[in-house]
């Protein structure tokens, strides 16, 4: 096998962003939640990513989360903020800040506005965000979500930027949902970091040459997801593993029956007491008092003990 360059392996969360009554980020808050997150399973944190309202946020507020977590005492080290847009300066100017802040990677979707991309305009667009920042310390982390971004990503993509940039373009976060697709890059493509963003995948994953999950229910199942990932590295019995899937494979259909973000801070608001996770920025919308019942309910059963307030 090729040596891997990738830095991070392991279960990191797609933390969610805290936000105040006038919609700005509440940092306090969310870094409290990061730092909760190390110390119940996480080995990293996905910042601005899907599940944090990336894309709701502009340029320099997301560069003021990520140097504001760090302020906060958040390790850079740790972090792999979101900083694909949809302008390639944007994406520079993001990516920079973040190794800059001591990201040792950043998570990057293609430029997803214009539809039906070649694989050689998607190449041409990492590539300069790649040549523009110019710096060794650059990790990428491809972010493949086409239900979202309606922009694939394809292998023969993936081949064309690790024959060229091999040492900066190290792994992808998968979250198309598709198994096959996720192992098959990492079967494909030797040493390339092959992250589930479905958490019930990630052990299908790490038995077929994955290196973890970059997952959204993370942010109240870490627990489980680090006790199966310490699990699986230690060898632990595959009955014992599959059992502790089978909860997660749950409790994801559970969640997954409302939009994401808005039923995970539902989540965390209940589990922490703090009624202020319940604010999203438009154009989400908080889950509904009766939805949040039915969710607590239902988190209730299926959950516990898996997590406890955060």
């Amino acid at each position: 096998m090729s040596k891997s360059h990738s830095p991070y392996t392991g279960v990191f969360a797609a933390v969610l962003t805290q936000i105040k009554n006038d919609l700005a980020p509440d940092l306090d808050r969310m870094a409290a939640h990061c730092k909760w997150l190390l110390a119940n399973g996480c080995d990293g944190l996905a910042v601005l990513g899907t599940t944090g309202e990336a894309n709701s946020f502009g340029l320099k507020e997301r560069i003021g989360i990520v140097d504001g977590l760090v302020e906060r005492g958040v390790p850079a080290g740790v972090m792999m903020p979101g900083t694909g847009c949809c302008a390639v300066p944007d994406s520079v100017a993001a990516s920079k800040a973040a190794i800059d802040a001591g990201a040792k990677g950043v998570l990057m979707l293609p430029p997803f506005y214009y539809k039906n991309n070649k694989d050689e305009g998607l190449f041409a667009a990492y590539s300069e965000v790649i040549q523009r920042i110019g710096d060794d310390k650059l990790k990428i982390y491809l972010y493949h979500f086409p239900q979202v971004s309606n922009v694939p990503i394809s292998y023969n993509l993936i081949e064309m930027l690790l024959k060229t940039y091999p040492n900066t373009v190290v792994g992808m976060k998968d979250s198309s949902g598709d198994l096959e697709n996720m192992a098959g890059a990492a079967e494909r493509f030797p040493g390339f970091a092959s992250f589930s963003g479905a958490d019930d995948l990630m052990l299908p994953l790490l038995r077929r040459g994955g290196v973890g999950c970059i997952t959204a229910c993370a942010n109240v199942v870490s627990p489980t997801l680090g006790e199966m990932y310490a699990g699986f590295v230690s060898k632990r019995p595959a009955s014992e593993l599959d059992t502790l899937n089978q909860k997660l494979i749950a409790m994801r259909q559970m969640i997954a029956k409302y939009p994401l973000a808005p039923s995970l801070k539902a989540l965390v608001a209940r589990n922490g007491k703090d009624n202020s996770w319940l604010r999203v920025r438009p154009p989400m919308v908080a889950l509904s008092d009766g939805e949040c019942q039915t969710l607590h309910a239902a988190f209730d059963v299926l959950a516990q003990p898996m997590a406890k307030a955060a």
